[in-house]
């Protein structure tokens, strides 16, 4: 087995290091200050700092590397995960300097591969070009969102004109009034199959009835370092049958589309975070004395730090193997595989912060260190893109399927 990275990779990745280290790490301080300075708190990439970072990543060629294809820098997965992994380390900005942040990443996507000419033109051209944020609304606070078909947005056809009524909450980025438009999800015929019932519609934020009512927290935190987790509703929101993507019945299999990768850069980015966590906690254990000698000579933490490395080299090759899987065999032949990381990601990661965070004492629950935000975040992360029990049984479905036509033989 080769495990070198390719040419291209390692010069992308030497360049992105350098970047990391000379502009990225010394502009966070920079930009929570800034941040703090703006008017309206949620138009985080509105900070000039941020700007700064972009036009650095694009004169270095560090720009849209999470999209195939014609539209993005033509990555493999498997090229971009080592990329990934290095923004994850600085998830504030890093991601965002190279227009590689969720949500506009999966909104690209969907516009790259469903979108019509018009819908690139209008949508997709300025989101690739970074001049506009997006949002994907799905989740609802009146259903359980695990299972998607649960939809109860209504997109009912009138005319030339679809109407939309209903409520979402936990919309990424939806805060931020640079987030010019928001891709929604909801039924436009409830009697179709249980998967063609759902459909994806372009909806601008500016459109009447469409109402931002609040920002959500998660654990204390507001995120408006990624422009919030919104509630908002639809009451008679029109819009031009136009904006339907992909046509009526399609929106189960484009979310499924989209949440693929989205879940495979996820978890390469929170490896960044669990490198991070453990350069973190090694510093911290050896600068720190109790009870007569450094905390990195007691067993405890010792034990904590060599876990903590076996975990996220093990947690990294599951990742690669989906990567590549997705590569050579499609993300449906990998879908068992990005189930797993999927599951195994979050749950690790937050284990490795956990233990970082008990290395810092009650500073690791502050606002001096990154660990509390990240941990978070990670929990966050047992949810989004669907929760770990609705991955654990479909991959244990397919597991005593697998186990059982392997008796039959």
């Amino acid at each position: 087995m080769d495990f070198a990275t390719d040419a291209r990779t390692e010069e992308l990745r030497a360049s992105l290091l350098e970047f990391m280290d000379s502009h990225v790490y010394p502009a966070e301080h920079v930009f929570h200050e800034q941040l703090g300075q703006l008017a309206d708190k949620w138009a985080w990439d509105s900070v000039p700092v941020l700007a700064e970072l972009r036009a650095e990543a694009r004169r270095r060629g560090l720009w849209n590397l999470f999209l195939p294809g014609e539209h993005g820098a033509g990555l493999t997965n498997l090229q971009y995960a080592p990329l990934a992994e290095i923004t994850g380390r600085s998830g504030d900005i890093a991601p965002a300097a190279l227009n590689c942040a969720a949500p506009d990443t999966g909104n690209m996507e969907v516009l790259s591969e469903f979108g019509d000419e018009q819908q690139r033109k209008e949508w997709l051209e300025p989101l690739l070009a970074g001049e506009i944020r997006s949002a994907f609304a799905m989740t609802e606070p009146d259903v359980a969102s695990s299972d998607a078909t649960n939809i109860a947005t209504r997109i009912q056809r009138d005319g030339d004109e679809y109407v939309l009524n209903g409520r979402k909450w936990w919309i990424t980025g939806a805060m931020n009034p640079n987030a010019r438009i928001f891709i929604v999800m909801g039924k436009t015929d409830p009697s179709a199959d249980r998967h063609r019932q759902q459909s994806m519609i372009l909806v601008p934020r500016d459109t009447p009835g469409l109402e931002i009512h609040r920002g959500m927290e998660v654990m204390g935190y507001d995120d408006h370092e990624h422009g919030g987790h919104a509630e908002l509703s639809f009451t008679d929101v029109r819009v031009p049958v136009d904006n339907l993507i992909g046509g009526e019945g399609n929106g189960f299999a484009i979310a499924q589309a989209r949440l693929g990768p989205g879940r495979i850069h996820h978890c390469m980015r929170s490896i960044g975070i669990a490198e991070r966590a453990i350069e973190l906690m090694c510093a911290r254990a050896e600068a720190r004395v109790a009870f007569g000698k450094p905390l990195s000579e007691q067993g405890v933490i010792r034990d904590w730090i060599a876990e903590s490395r076996v975990k996220v080299e093990q947690l990294r090759l599951l990742v690669l193997k989906a990567a590549w899987l997705m590569d050579t065999v499609g993300n449906k032949g990998a879908h068992t595989e990005i189930q797993a990381i999927k599951i195994a990601t979050p749950a690790t990661v937050q284990w490795i912060l956990d233990k970082a965070i008990q290395v810092h004492g009650a500073g690791g629950l502050s606002q001096d260190f990154p660990l509390a935000g990240f941990y978070a975040g990670i929990r966050t992360l047992r949810f989004a893109d669907g929760p770990d029990e609705v991955h654990k049984n479909s991959l244990a479905r397919a597991e005593l399927r697998r186990q059982s036509k392997g008796r039959a033989q």
